[in-house]
């Protein structure tokens, strides 16, 4: 069977030499199947998760479906969970809508409101937004949805998970019932299937199991740690590794994590929720450019990123169960690259562990370890499977003071 190209899907040639230009010249299979139907004017039901290529295979109908807006009356709306997402969302939309004329905007809390009432006013086609901050500027009048003639629903399902479906409900209820619809979220369980069924128009539904990194891909360490010695140990790791992403549970301890790593002499950065827009989206930024190697992030505020080329989750508090464990370290060992899971363990933690690892198919020694032990500088390189010990190749005796 013949790879299909942008070209052959129908997509616009502008856009195809946009695309091409950012070395995407062959559609990923969410967007091989969507596109096609987006364009005709289908109302799409898509279950694809992230880092699937859903973006593009909602992007691009949008704005080649898209007709010029009217002063505060955008014709394209992007309904997006978070604000990391929409912020990733804009980024991928904004080139390809400059080459067919159209203009792209954001729309979340944490920053300006009357700076966004400003940019709607001048005239917008496609917003991205969260729901509650849109639900502000209809209030407050300074957007019309009557004019929304295609919406997009990305990540439902997390938005059912946050709470935000009753608002997703209140502005469908200002929108035109005669719009395209296009839904996509990773799981399509009993609260996404009712919006499905009740705002959608017979749906044509395209299913992508997204490849996801198996457990076999990555490397697996369970480190015992002491309390008082367990932020030196995750320097250590870092210090010795390009790209690390380490998931803390609270936003506190976020914070707390981070000026002990500063204080070791690593250059980190937090993102959680209560820190400013601004300043996550410039960690962020700067994590997914390579320019920051370590960064600290509760799994609320990580959710939907989509970063290449981390080196080393470490689980700095345990994930809370096998499948967040599974998710937290799918961040590592993408693309068919190498990557290194890493869980610190306490030792009220240890039963826990076990109960993980059994959940998910592994039988990994737990070794203990102190932050002066030299192998924390390569953690790829030692097998604890085969009973070498970390602790007898340390360089002296317990850094915990």
């Amino acid at each position: 069977m013949t790879q299909p190209t942008f070209a052959s899907l129908g997509v616009a040639p502008a856009l195809v030499e946009t695309l091409s230009t950012q070395g995407i010249v062959a559609p990923f299979p969410v967007q091989a199947l969507t596109i096609p139907d987006a364009l005709i004017g289908r109302d799409v039901c898509g279950k694809a998760k992230t880092g699937s290529g859903k973006t593009l295979a909602f992007g691009i109908p949008l704005l080649m479906r898209t007709e010029s807006a009217k002063p505060g009356q955008p014709r394209a709306l992007v309904l997006v969970p978070t604000r990391e997402l929409a912020v990733q969302v804009a980024e991928v939309l904004e080139p390809l809508a400059a080459a067919v004329g159209h203009s792209v905007t954001t729309v979340y809390g944490g920053t300006d409101l009357e700076k966004q009432a400003k940019r709607l006013g001048r005239g917008v086609e496609v917003v991205v937004a969260t729901p509650g901050r849109l639900i502000d500027l209809v209030d407050r009048k300074a957007v019309k949805l009557s004019a929304v003639s295609l919406l997009v629903v990305d990540e439902a399902d997390r938005m059912a998970d946050m709470g935000f479906l009753p608002q997703v409900e209140w502005l469908l209820r200002h929108m035109p019932t005669e719009r395209q619809t296009l839904l996509f979220s990773a799981t399509l369980d009993s609260a996404v299937d009712q919006v499905v069924r009740r705002h959608l128009r017979d749906p044509v539904l395209h299913e992508v199991q997204a490849r996801q990194v198996t457990v076999e891909e990555m490397g697996h360490r369970f480190l015992k740690v002491h309390q008082l010695d367990k932020a030196k140990v995750v320097a250590a790791i870092m210090l010795n590794s390009a790209k690390t992403l380490c998931f803390v549970r609270t936003k506190r301890g976020a914070d707390r994590l981070v000026a002990d790593l500063r204080a070791e002499g690593v250059n980190a950065a937090a993102i959680h929720g209560d820190l400013r827009q601004q300043m996550r989206e410039r960690a962020l930024e700067q994590f997914a450019a390579g320019k920051l190697p370590a960064l600290v992030a509760t799994d609320v505020a990580a959710r939907g990123l989509d970063i290449d080329g981390v080196d080393v989750v470490i689980h700095f508090d345990p994930a809370e169960d096998h499948k967040a464990y599974l998710h937290r370290s799918g961040r590592t060992a993408r693309a068919g690259e190498g990557g290194l899971a890493v869980t610190l363990v306490l030792w009220d933690q240890e039963l826990a562990i076990e109960r993980l690892q059994r959940r998910i198919g592994l039988k990994i020694p737990l070794v203990e370890v102190f932050s002066n032990d030299k192998r924390l500088a390569d953690l790829a390189g030692w097998d604890p499977v085969e009973g070498q010990d970390l602790s007898a190749v340390s360089s002296g005796g317990s850094a915990a003071q």
